[in-house]
């Protein structure tokens, strides 16, 4: 390329060619001039470049999920993982840990952009209430029952959050009202294209970091490693593209891809049953399991449809509800409108104008379009891509500028610029008030990293079940509170990347040694006597493979398998004796 350089510029090259006239040189200025044309040039190209592979990408799949790391191979193609394998999204359990759901690394394409992110294990924060950029603060746990709290001993308190428990799992508030102590949160992954010319962790973690000085220096560990086939075992590396956005004067901007994973408390109750098991025949299959099996592991990715499995087509259903409360980059309180191209953004159920501050990814026109709809989407043909704007200065802008013959005004012209960042479900967790109840009344000292944090675990406290390895009291990577008779069973459907202990030592506040178990956040928790075992994460993460037509059209296939009866209505023979087939429930 720099050979062509130079000859555009009017710079000789020596070549084997046949003799020709070497043209007089240009003089510097105008060889400059040529030099900053030609690099402009170039410069625009590499951005159609990067565009085309973005378009491509969003015309061959949705945003989502698409691949985890390979753990393990196998005869059959589906014995390999792809977006799940022992468990859906690698998520596993670091319950030990104050409010840390376990998530591992995994390749997520988002608006067309493909990336992989380090080993993610995100904290369970929220957005301030303040436009500081990438400002964050806890989401606050549920409160304990005052009838719990009133019971004069630890064995009462068991007895009397049982029955809470009991409640949650049956729906029903007249036995006990849960519903104050029983919070839903929606985790979420967002991406956007950034400024930041300096290395920025994209989200905390108590167990991961990227290991990299700069940008350049995480570019060239993981084109090591994509070369070499080799892998750092903390898994602390991520591939995050960089892209020109823009040329200025002949000079490419540079934008930073990057990513975090944050949650936000829901309003209102979600009703589980909403939250609807989709089957994975490839990884059943792969595992050797039969439905039942499947739906109590963690492998299971659910949808949300508020009517239970029988929905159709929609155009905003209660998941738009949920990411329309979660803010983009300017935080909570936000509120932008949108008018670009002469269309106000309403939203589909009221025609209210849409806070675009927020998430979202459908909204109504005032006119019908060249196809007679009046309802656009966010992309193209991605149903799962959600946008907000913001005026962070931080955010990469994208700039356009619209002409258009308007009646009385003759020729008129817009421009527009925006920052924009996209936005994806994760999973729905709820939290429940086992995560501060401590009936015990141990010491928290805090986060594990400091002084005081460090008393738990000095001269080698280990959580041990005697007075001398027993922790002193509780840290943030050591939060055990809750009493070992809670439970009855072992911890469900365990997994080599969780670190969630059985019993635990804790000394109180008189030096007394307390068994308990961990009270950080689980997939599911274990048997509770009389309740049973209960689910608190749902992960609802779209996979990226489901916006292809060949999925479509096998996802088709397989729903008529999986439940010949119900559609043989679809088929062009029927077979013999069908009306009898009954070899998997129907969910519909």
């Amino acid at each position: 390329m720099l050979l062509w350089v130079m000859m555009m510029v009017g710079v000789g090259v020596g070549v084997n060619a046949a003799p020709r006239t070497t043209p007089a040189p240009l003089p510097d200025a105008e060889r400059l001039q040529k030099l900053e044309q030609v690099t402009e040039q170039l410069s625009r190209q590499l951005m159609l470049q990067q565009l085309y592979i973005e378009e491509k990408s969003r015309s061959e799949a949705d945003s989502g999920l698409k691949q985890l790391r390979m753990r393990r191979d196998g005869v059959k193609s589906y014995n390999v993982d792809s977006f799940a394998g022992h468990s859906i999204a690698a998520l596993h359990d670091h319950s030990g840990l104050e409010r840390t759901p376990g998530l591992g690394e995994l390749i997520v394409q988002l608006n067309g952009v493909e990336f992989r992110t380090r080993h993610n294990d995100y904290k369970i924060r929220m957005p301030v209430h303040n436009t500081s950029f990438h400002m964050v603060e806890d989401v606050p746990f549920p409160p304990v029952p005052p009838s719990v709290l009133r019971q004069d001993t630890v064995e009462k308190q068991t007895a009397e959050m049982q029955e809470y428990f009991k409640a949650w799992k049956d729906s029903d508030h007249s036995h006990r009202d849960y519903r104050p102590y029983f919070k839903p949160v929606l985790c979420y992954l967002e991406g956007a294209w950034t400024l930041d010319q300096h290395m920025e962790e994209p989200f905390s973690s108590d167990r991961h970091a990227i290991e990299a000085s700069s940008w350049f220096d995480l570019q060239e560990k993981i084109r090591y490693t994509s070369t070499t086939g080799d892998r750092l075992n903390s898994q602390n590396f991520a591939y995050l593209p960089t892209t020109i956005y823009n040329i200025t004067d002949g000079v490419p901007n540079f934008a930073q891809w990057n990513y975090r994973i944050l949650c936000h408390p829901l309003k209102g109750e979600v009703n589980r049953s909403h939250l609807v098991p989709l089957d994975d025949l490839g990884h059943r299959m792969g595992e050797g399991m039969d439905y039942n099996r499947y739906l109590g592991s963690r492998m299971t990715r659910f949808t949300v449809d508020e009517q239970g499995g029988r929905s159709r087509r929609f155009q905003w259903n209660e998941l738009d509800d949920w990411m329309y409360q979660i803010p983009g980059k300017d935080n909570y309180g936000a509120h932008m409108t949108d008018d670009a191209f002469g269309m106000p953004k309403l939203r589909v159920q009221d025609d209210t104008p849409i806070n675009v501050a927020n998430y979202h990814r459908t909204w109504r026109a005032g006119e019908h379009d060249a196809m007679g709809d009046t309802v656009g989407h966010r992309g193209f043909a991605d149903r799962n891509l959600f946008v907000a704007e913001s005026t962070q200065p931080r955010i990469a802008p994208t700039h356009v500028k619209h002409c258009y013959r308007e009646h009385g005004h003759g020729h008129v012209c817009k421009e527009y610029t925006k920052r924009m960042s996209y936005a994806i479900p994760l999973e729905v967790i709820f939290l429940t008030p086992l995560n501060a109840w401590n009936p015990y009344n141990l010491q928290h000292h805090g986060k594990f990293n400091t002084p005081e944090g460090a008393i738990a675990t000095k001269d080698g406290r280990n959580g041990g079940t005697t007075p001398e390895k027993a922790f002193n009291g509780t840290n943030s990577k050591n939060y055990a509170l809750t009493p070992e008779k809670f439970f009855s069973g072992a911890e469900v459907a365990s997994d080599k990347a969780d670190t969630t202990k059985g019993t635990i030592g804790v000394l109180d506040r008189q030096g007394v040694m307390r068994r308990v178990k961990t009270s950080g956040i689980r997939t599911q928790l274990p048997n509770i006597p009389g309740v049973g075992v209960m689910r608190l994460r749902y992960p609802i993460v779209p996979v990226s493979v489901e916006g292809s037509p060949i999925w479509k059209e096998l996802t088709a296939v397989r729903e008529v398998l999986m439940d010949m009866d119900h559609y043989k209505k679809y088929m062009v023979r029927v077979p013999e004796g069908l009306h009898s087939y009954n070899a998997v429930p129907s969910h519909h």
